[in-house]
């Protein structure tokens, strides 16, 4: 990982949180395709070490990453890197001094942050790594509370707490570029938000998921299976438009019984569109409906540009749809034919992935994706388990463990071709004993 002389080749240090490890390099590479940009990490790069050193990007590229990541914490210019102190003095000394000197002027501020990974470094030993840099040219000013530039120090001492070493394993230098989005994850709580049900999908995750599906500003994004609304309110904070569906009446039009403690009935206002108002997006809302997932209401057209989702597993919410098992029902007529609501039947898991996934290849633009989960029984799992359509690439594959037993796969796929005829329909994608052993294990 050599230094280059020219600023537009410099090398970057992404700083990311260390939780849902599995996911952060699909978001990373998601976000980094928006900017048309490869993802190039150095030559000893680990995914799951928090620190990643990339090449081939403009400080451009970065920025715009980290304003929508909530994987990552922080992104730096990386100027010097080794596995011990000695090694940082050579590799920051041998950086070219042109790439250093506008941002080490007389007349900036600057302020030096010590971050350790896996290890607490007392308040001395801090001041002691600072102090230790004197040999970098800084003729500014410090300023600790307002600073023209910071930059940073971090020291990586694994990710075992269980066995900590005495001395870092690697140690970064570089200038602070910009923070991710971390903020996001707090603001956008569930604990906070106005409209909540049993199965409302937390905010960090609703995020990935939303950048795992490349969800930018004037995007139409649909969720079939909308429930409270929580991937419509992540999608439309990146500036989508967004709509859904839902089986259940009383979750589409707020009524019922209320999800939050020490509360009985749901409020009057209590509904998808306010959760968006909550948040300042509620211009992005077109409308949600009652509507069943398995039953064909849509013009067959191409025009949603990501189909983001968490189906029902039949645990917390039950899965069922439209029909009969009878073998002839009569239809409604008359006067009560408009307020006329049918009777339903269970919806095999199965059964459920077949329709999204003939549902996308339908409905999704080109190069459109689908975002969802997979529940899976984690001792009997296999990749052969995860459902496949000829007109859909799957791109990533991300485990959320949920117990020793159990797990659901975050699963992003990306329109490639269309269907060879309007009306054609690729039955069970999804083997039904798949289906049918997942069920039993999750339902």
């Amino acid at each position: 990982m050599a230094a280059t002389n020219s600023r537009s080749c410099l090398q970057y240090l992404i700083h990311l949180a260390h939780d849902h490890l599995d996911f952060r390099l699909p978001e990373i590479k998601a976000l980094l395709s928006l900017r048309g940009k490869p993802f190039t990490p150095s030559e000893n790069f680990k995914e799951k070490c928090p620190f990643w050193c990339l090449e081939g990007l403009s400080e451009e590229d970065v920025c715009s990453v980290m304003a929508r990541s909530v994987c990552a914490k922080s992104a730096f210019e990386l100027w010097g890197h080794g596995q011990t102190h000695s090694e940082l003095r050579t590799s920051l000394l041998n950086y070219p001094m042109e790439n250093m000197t506008p941002f080490m002027r007389k007349d900036s501020t600057y302020r030096i942050n010590v971050y350790t990974f896996n290890k607490t470094l007392e308040f001395a030993d801090r001041i002691k790594r600072i102090d230790a840099l004197d040999y970098l040219p800084f003729e500014g000013t410090v300023s600790l509370k307002s600073p023209q530039h910071v930059f940073c120090l971090l020291e990586d001492y694994g990710t075992d707490p269980n066995n900590i070493p005495e001395h870092p394993d690697y140690i970064y230098f570089g200038r602070w570029i910009a923070d991710g989005q971390r903020e996001l994850i707090r603001s956008h709580s569930v604990k906070n938000r106005h409209f909540i049900g049993n199965t409302s999908m937390e905010a960090g995750l609703s995020f990935i998921m939303t950048n795992h599906a490349k969800v930018k500003e004037n995007d139409l994004v649909f969720d079939p299976f909308v429930g409270t609304g929580s991937l419509l309110v992540a999608c439309s904070q990146f500036g989508a438009y967004v709509c859904g569906t839902d089986i259940d009446y009383n979750t589409i039009h707020g009524k019922g019984r209320s999800s939050r403690k020490n509360q009985k009935w749901r409020g009057v206002d209590e509904n998808i569109r306010a959760n968006l108002r909550q948040y300042g997006t509620e211009k992005m809302y077109l409308d949600v409906m009652v509507s069943d997932a398995s039953k064909p209401v849509w013009r067959r057209t191409a025009v949603f540009d990501a189909i983001i989702t968490d189906p029902p597993y039949g645990i917390r919410e039950s899965t069922r749809r439209t029909g009969s098992n009878k073998d002839m029902t009569k239809p409604c007529d008359g006067d009560y034919a408009e307020s006329h609501v049918p009777v339903s039947q269970e919806y095999h898991l199965s059964d459920i992935f077949s329709d999204l996934l003939n549902f996308s290849a339908h409905h999704l633009v080109m190069g459109g994706r689908l975002v969802y989960w997979l529940p899976v029984y984690r001792p009997e799992y296999c990749e052969e388990m995860v459902p496949l359509h000829p007109c859909l690439r799957l791109i990533s594959n991300c485990e959320q463990t949920l117990s020793s037993h159990t797990s659901r796969r975050l699963i992003t796929m990306e329109k490639v071709k269309e269907p060879e005829l309007p009306n054609s329909r690729i039955l069970d994608p999804m083997p039904a004993c798949t289906g049918q052993k997942i069920w039993k294990q999750l339902g």
